[in-house]
C-alpha cells in the first residue's frame, strides 16, 4: 500500500512513516517548516518529503492519505483530497487499525514527563530482551529513532508489546477526540494533570473528560498505574475506572529516591533494594522512573532486569542535552514550555551545578503560552535562574509586564541576533546557559555557541 502523510514531520506523524515503513509500505510525505531531527530521521528512512500541501500531490495516487492534525480546511492538499473522494484517515486511526490491533499496548499520558517516562520503558523493555515496539514524542539516545515496529510483529502467536507516547491533543480536524482514545492501552499511565492545549481546551475540565474517555478503553484485565500525588488525576479516577488500580506516588509499591548521580529503588513488600548510577536530574524525573518500574514489574520484569535498564539510559534528546561548551560556558536544549516544566528543568539543574549561575533562555512558542494563559505562573516558574532571556515576538501580550517581578535579571527582545548578543555579553566560564522551547528556535544554540567562540 502507498500512503501519503500530511503533516509528516511532526514528531507523531514522522513516528507514523516510519512505522509504516518498516511495515512494508510505500510511504511519502508533505510539510512546512522542516527541520531536524525529525527531517534527518525521515531521509535516513528513505522516505520521500514534499515541501508544501500543494493540491497537485494527489497525482501521486496513493491508496491512502494519513492526515495530521497540523491539516484544517483550507488547505489546498485537503480541499483537493475531499473534492476528489479520495479515501483519507488520522495518523492515530491508521495506527490502531494497523498496529497497535496487533500488539499489547502500554501508553503513558500527561501533561509533563510523557517522552522520557515513555522512552524510559520502550528502552527498558528492549534491554530486557521483550523487543517492544514504540512510538516517542523524542529521540531516546539508547533506541536512535522516535519509532519502531516490535521485533516479533509478523511471526509470533503471542502478541508483541508497544509503548506509546499518549498525547491527549486532538486527533484531527474531522475528529476532535485526543489521540489516546485510538490506543486501547492494556496497561495505562497517568503521570500528572494541567491545564495545557488552550487553542483546543477551553478549560481543565474539558481534558479531565478526555483522560475519564482513556480509562474507559482499558479492559477489565488491564492495570491503570497513576499518580495519586495530583489532585487533578485522583479527580479523574473519581469519576470511575473498571481495571487494576496502581498508585505509584504515595502509596505504590516502589519508594524510588535520587541522590549524587545514583536512583536508589526499594519494593515496599519483599523491602528488597538497588542502587544504581543514574543521569537524569530532578524529582520528576524521579516520578517518571517510579511509574516506569511500577507498569514494568505487572508486565513482569525482575527488579535486575528493570535496574540493569534504569543504569544503561543515556536520556533524551532536547531533554537537558548539552549542546556544547565554549570557554567553560555549557549550553544545553530543553523542550519545557509549560511553567511547571521550566520550574523543574531549572531546579534539576540546579541541584547539578549548585551555586553556578544558570541563564535561561525561552522562546514562548506553544499556543498557550503565545495566548498569555500562563503569565501569571510564568514568573515563580523562572526564579530560581541568575539570569532570564525571553525572545518576544509574535506574542500577543505583554511579557515585559508579566516578569516584572523579575525585571533586575529580566532581559527580552524581538530580534534573534540581539538576544543572542545580550546572552553573550552576560555570560562568563562557569555559566550555565538552559535555552527552552518547543520548537527550532532559530538555532538559537548554535549561533550561542559560536558567538562565544568568537
Amino acid at each position: 500500500m502507498h500512503i501519503h502523510i500530511l503533516g509528516i514531520c511532526g514528531t507523531f506523524m514522522g513516528g507514523i512513516a516510519v512505522l509504516a515503513k518498516q511495515a512494508g509500505h510505500e510511504v511519502t510525505g508533505c510539510d512546512v517548516n522542516v527541520y531536524p531531527p525529525m527531517s534527518t530521521q525521515l531521509k535516513a528512512q528513505g522516505i520521500y518529503l514534499i515541501e508544501g500541501f500543494a493540491a497537485e500531490q494527489i497525482n501521486l495516487k496513493p491508496d491512502l492519505f494519513v492526515v495530521g492534525n497540523v491539516v484544517s480546511r483550507g488547505n489546498p492538499l485537503m480541499e483537493a483530497i475531499l473534492d476528489n473522494d479520495l479515501d483519507y484517515t488520522s495518523g492515530p486511526q491508521w495506527l490502531s487499525e494497523h498496529i497497535l490491533k496487533h500488539c499489547r499496548t502500554l501508553a503513558i499520558a500527561g501533561t509533563h514527563g510523557k517522552t522520557t517516562t515513555t522512552s524510559l520503558a520502550a528502552w527498558i523493555l528492549d534491554h530486557a530482551g521483550y523487543a517492544p515496539g514504540f512510538l516517542i514524542g523524542g529521540v531516546a539516545h539508547n533506541l536512535n529513532v522516535s519509532a519502531r515496529l516490535p521485533q516479533y510483529f509478523s511471526n509470533t502467536q503471542e502478541k508483541p508489546w508497544f509503548v506509546i507516547e499518549a498525547d491527549e491533543y486532538d486527533t484531527a480536524f474531522f475528529d476532535k477526540r485526543s489521540k489516546f482514545i485510538h490506543y486501547h492501552p492494556e496497561i495505562a499511565i497517568l503521570n500528572n494533570l494541567e491545564f495545557d492545549h488552550a487553542d483546543i481546551f477551553k478549560d481543565l475540565e474539558a481534558i479531565k473528560t478526555q483522560f475519564c474517555h482513556l480509562l474507559r478503553t482499558v479492559p477489565a484485565k488491564g492495570s491503570i498505574i497513576y499518580n495519586d500525588g495530583d489532585s487533578n488525576i485522583l479527580d479523574v479516577i473519581a469519576q470511575g475506572t473498571w481495571s487494576h488500580l496502581i498508585p505509584f506516588a504515595k502509596e505504590g509499591p516502589y519508594t524510588i529516591s535520587t541522590h549524587d548521580g545514583q536512583i536508589t529503588i526499594v519494593h515496599q513488600l519483599s523491602g528488597t533494594k538497588k542502587i544504581v548510577p543514574w543521569s537524569l536530574l530532578g524529582v520528576h524525573n524521579e516520578a517518571n522512573a517510579r511509574a516506569v518500574v511500577t507498569a514494568l514489574s505487572v508486565i513482569g520484569l525482575t527488579i535486575d532486569e528493570i535496574s540493569m535498564g534504569l543504569e544503561r539510559f543515556k536520556g533524551i534528546a532536547r531533554r537537558m542535552e548539552v549542546k556544547g561548551t565554549v570557554n567553560h560556558i555549557t549550553v544545553y536544549d530543553d523542550f519545557a514550555h509549560h511553567p511547571t516544566a521550566i520550574a523543574t528543568t531549572i531546579s534539576g539543574l540546579r541541584e547539578k551545578v549548585k551555586e553556578q549561575r544558570i541563564l535561561a533562555v525561552i522562546e514562548p512558542r506553544s499556543n498557550t503560552m503565545r495566548q498569555g494563559v500562563w503569565a501569571e505562573s510564568l514568573p515563580l516558574s523562572l526564579a530560581e535562574a541568575d539570569y532570564i532571556f525571553v525572545y518576544s515576538a509574535n506574542l500577543g501580550w505583554d511579557i515585559e509586564s508579566a516578569l516584572n517581578p523579575l525585571k533586575t535579571k529580566l532581559i527580552t527582545s524581538d530580534k534573534l541576533d540581539h538576544l543572542v548578543d545580550q546572552i553573550c555579553v552576560q555570560a562568563k566560564p562557569g555559566d550555565h546557559i538552559l535555552v527552552m522551547s518547543n520548537g527550532g528556535f532559530g538555532g538559537i544554540h548554535q549561533r550561542i555557541l559560536s558567538a562565544l567562540q568568537s
